[in-house]
């Protein structure tokens, strides 16, 4: 029965892994779509982000009936426990990858990103793309000192966001108020992408160590 009940716990594992790159690859097409107007690339990532978020119920599913029917203890619980909390992190980063593809699917064939401004978004997004994929790492290793890099990458994310809305909120900006506003959405979307894969390096860690890196 134990034996049954790790193997479980290794599937669940992996699921979670499974999430975080799909959601590294969503925010890749996201802002693929992004800065060059791509309605199918858009609609690429949208459905890619509601598979995520169908393997994210799959794990919540798994993560209650281990509790339920498993009853874990000291590190088992933990393990549980942390992954129930992951796979939330992990859909609402798809959730917010969705969000960016949306903003093509509303303004097509318009362009969402002025060319002004067209480095910064390039930038996030390489920046968002490259977090998620550490996060993965991090699942799959568990290691802590990959956990803790994610936070110097999200300085960089807020740098880059910041940047973005100086510019939106200067007096040489020049492109209206609806592209503003979408411009400001976009920032929020990608720095709170990158907040949560700072949460799951954490997460990760604490789950396979019990050890919780300091904020």
């Amino acid at each position: 029965m134990r034996t049954r009940f790790h193997q479980e716990l290794e599937q669940l594992a992996v699921m979670l892994e499974q999430m975080c790159l799909g959601d590294r690859d969503a925010v890749a097409m996201a802002t693929d779509a992004l800065l060059n107007a791509d309605i199918e690339q858009a609609e690429r990532a949208i459905d890619l982000c509601a598979r995520v978020a169908t393997m994210g119920e799959e794990c919540e599913e798994s993560a209650v009936m281990l509790l339920a029917l498993q009853a874990p203890v000291a590190s088992e619980l933990r393990r549980v426990v942390t992954a129930l909390q992951l796979s939330g992190n992990l859909a609402r980063m798809g959730g917010l990858c969705a969000h960016i593809a949306e903003l093509v699917r509303r303004r097509h064939p318009d362009p969402v990103i002025p060319d002004s401004l067209r480095d910064t978004v390039t930038r996030m997004g390489a920046a968002a793309v490259h977090m998620a994929g550490d996060a993965a790492r991090v699942l799959a290793t568990g290691d802590a000192d990959g956990a803790a890099g994610l936070d110097a990458e999200d300085d960089v994310m807020d740098g880059l966001h910041r940047d973005l809305l100086n510019a939106v909120l200067g007096p040489e900006f020049y492109d209206g108020a609806p592209t503003a506003v979408d411009l400001a959405l976009l920032g929020r979307y990608y720095e709170r992408f990158a907040d949560h894969t700072v949460e799951v390096g954490r997460r990760t860690v604490f789950m396979t160590t019990g050890a919780v890196l300091p904020e």
